[in-house]
């Protein structure tokens, strides 16, 4: 029979050592971690990575809309000083 059992654990791997009383003979059991803190961390890392991703491919599309925008504007601008300019004309010939 055991005389003396000795538990430990740091949080990832615990271990426990039987002894028994003839003294050749120590047991030592350890049960080490599933695995799944490195799992979590590799999936919070690649959330990160598509996040980072999405604001980047946000940010892009809002400076394509921002210069269709501008673009749109000059035209109307442009088109406004032709017709302005027409009327003028126009104006001219009715004198």
């Amino acid at each position: 029979m055991a005389d003396r059992i000795v538990e430990r654990t740091d949080g990832v791997t615990s271990e426990r050592v039987t002894e028994t009383s003839n003294p050749s003979t120590v047991v030592v059991e350890r049960r080490g971690g599933s695995g799944g803190a490195l799992l979590i961390g590799l999936a919070v890392l690649v959330l990160v990575v598509l996040g980072g991703l999405y604001l980047v491919n946000q940010n892009q599309r809002e400076n394509v809309k921002t210069d269709a925008i501008t673009s749109a504007a000059k035209d109307v601008g442009d088109a406004a000083k032709d017709v302005g300019g027409a009327a003028k004309d126009a104006a001219k010939k009715v004198d």
